[in-house]
């Protein structure tokens, strides 16, 4: 009888951490596209409150102060970086950071928005999150390892980076419409890597490392990855109707 159980125990036990190692990872998974989803929406409602009720405010600001655009572009930088190394040690002042960067996106963005129609900002939403919706759960549920595909991604976005700014010199639009293009190719796999990297870091160290810091290093990933896509899709569909 002693023998018996003993055995049933053991064919039990595993079955039994599987069930709570999925549960913790689908609450952690929950956390992080949380806080990312979260971050999104204080962008937009960020964008939309600089575009409307504080309009005549922030423009008065930036053409008087011209150092505010430089400022607004080295902030988030210096936000990722803080964000990045702190995550796991600070997961309440991360999460801050994260939603100061967001603000300064959604800033960004009204500004950026004054050059495009509203078809072709809300064209490219929809196009930047059904593809960013995708891939997650395609980086998320797949088998098969992105690493490889992850490490080129991220090779070409480096290369990719430096043409930009050469192109800023030259100031070739055709260059920039084609570049965007080949953006949202890089961060449609980033998208999915992000997404399986996070789920593999939650299940190799989940249990050594605090669990929102992670999922808030999840966020800014995944966070950064949809706000590119979005920004290189409304370069895409506003290509024509830029003023």
């Amino acid at each position: 009888m002693k023998e018996g159980e003993l055995m049933n125990n053991f064919s039990q036990e595993p079955e039994r951490r599987t069930i709570v190692d999925v549960t913790g990872l689908n609450r952690f998974l929950s956390r992080m596209y949380g806080m990312m989803t979260i971050a999104v929406l204080v962008s937009a409602l960020s964008a939309y409150l600089t575009m409307t009720v504080f309009r005549t405010q922030v423009m008065t600001l930036f053409a008087s102060n011209p150092a505010m655009t430089w400022i607004l572009l080295l902030v988030p930088l210096a936000l990722t970086f803080g964000i990045s190394f702190r995550a796991t040690r600070n997961p309440v002042a991360s999460f801050v950071m994260l939603m100061i960067m967001a603000i300064v996106y959604g800033v960004e963005f009204s500004l950026i928005a004054g050059a495009y129609t509203g078809r072709s900002i809300a064209s490219a939403f929809v196009a930047s999150s059904t593809v960013f919706i995708t891939m997650a759960v395609i980086g998320t549920t797949t088998k098969k390892n992105l690493n490889n595909l992850g490490s080129y991604a991220s090779a070409a976005l480096i290369g990719l980076i430096v043409a930009m700014l050469i192109n800023m010199f030259l100031r070739n639009p055709m260059v920039s419409y084609v570049f965007s293009f080949i953006a949202v190719i890089i961060f449609t796999i980033l998208t999915a890597w992000d997404a399986q990297r996070m789920k593999q870091i939650y299940e190799n160290y989940g249990g050594q490392v605090s669990v929102d810091g992670l999922a808030v290093a999840g966020a800014l990933a995944l966070y950064l990855d949809f706000v590119n896509l979005f920004l290189q899709f409304l370069q895409i569909f506003g290509f024509s109707n830029r003023n």
